[in-house]
């Protein structure tokens, strides 16, 4: 007759496989959303940004909820600072030649 297995015994695969989603999907993500939300504060002035929408530009006003950027020589775009997607760390700034 086979003998019935604990329920702790019976729990040990849940709590390993629980475990491993962790590490694999939520820590990840958590990991992301504060770098995200980090970036996000400390936009400043002539940061190099791309928005999530791809528009490369460069940011001339920080307000509380949006920036201004500069996409053109004449064209500035007011964003959500949720749609900057990332800041170049290390952009080249192009010389504009006149």
């Amino acid at each position: 007759m086979p003998q019935q297995a604990s329920f702790s015994s019976m729990m040990v695969p849940y709590v390993v496989i629980i475990g491993i989603f962790y590490f694999l999907v939520f820590r990840p993500e958590q990991q992301r959303r504060k770098k995200t939300k980090q970036m996000l504060e400390n936009l400043k002035k002539n940061d190099e940004v791309v928005t999530t929408s791809g528009i490369h530009g460069t940011v001339i006003i920080v307000k509380d909820k949006t920036v201004v950027v500069r996409v053109d020589e004449h064209s500035r775009i007011e964003f959500d600072r949720e749609a900057i997607a990332t800041v170049k760390a290390d952009a080249v700034k192009p010389e504009i030649v006149k």
